[in-house]
């Protein structure tokens, strides 16, 4: 099934609790796939992607060099992901994150995207966490033509690449935890 919207989502401190509230919430993916950037150690990707099989009816994956984009899974993405051209369709293309900045890199997830705005309708969220990565990401997306979203002060449990993705993302949607678990939710059907 060929994917037709694509769902990416960046989170640091405090993320994975409300990422896990937001793959129970999904209903079963058809043409849609999401990919999740959470930053997190290497040695935790996989009992947290397996965490989140058990929550879903989806099919989960931790991203792998030149694994196949497809629509109907959920992809937890580790290193820098670039995403690609290639034989058999769009790949993802990781490398180690430069100087032990973020694993993942929330920035390069995003921004590989923004080539595809007009391929595939875009969702990029960015919930809770220290610092600002995924802002600049976030703000290829919205030029592109992507529609963004990010929490509220309140609803964030830290509020540093939210309130970044407020003031630098121009046309980003402001909402609480519930109210962008219904907008992904909605986004899916």
């Amino acid at each position: 099934m060929e994917v037709g919207r694509v769902i990416l989502i960046g989170a640091s401190t405090g993320g994975p609790g409300q990422i896990e509230s937001i793959i129970k919430a999904l209903p079963t993916l058809r043409y849609t796939t999401l990919i999740i950037a959470q930053h997190m150690a290497s040695d935790f990707l996989g009992s947290f992607a397996k965490r989140l099989s058990g929550q879903s009816e989806n099919r989960v994956h931790v991203i792998e060099d030149k694994m196949v984009l497809e629509a109907r899974c959920i992809y937890v993405a580790q290193g820098v992901v670039r995403l690609e051209e290639g034989l058999g369709g769009l790949l993802f293309h990781l490398s180690a994150p430069k100087e032990n900045r973020f694993n993942p890199d929330i920035n390069s997830v995003f921004s590989s995207f923004s080539p595809y705005t007009k391929r595939f309708q875009i969702l990029g969220v960015i919930l809770t966490g220290i610092g600002d990565d995924g802002v600049q990401g976030c703000k290829e997306l919205a030029l592109h033509g992507a529609r963004t979203l990010t929490q509220t002060a309140q609803s964030a449990i830290v509020d540093g690449m939210p309130a970044r993705a407020r003031q630098e993302v121009a046309g980003i949607e402001v909402l609480n935890t519930d109210e962008i678990k219904n907008k992904i939710t909605e986004f899916c059907t």
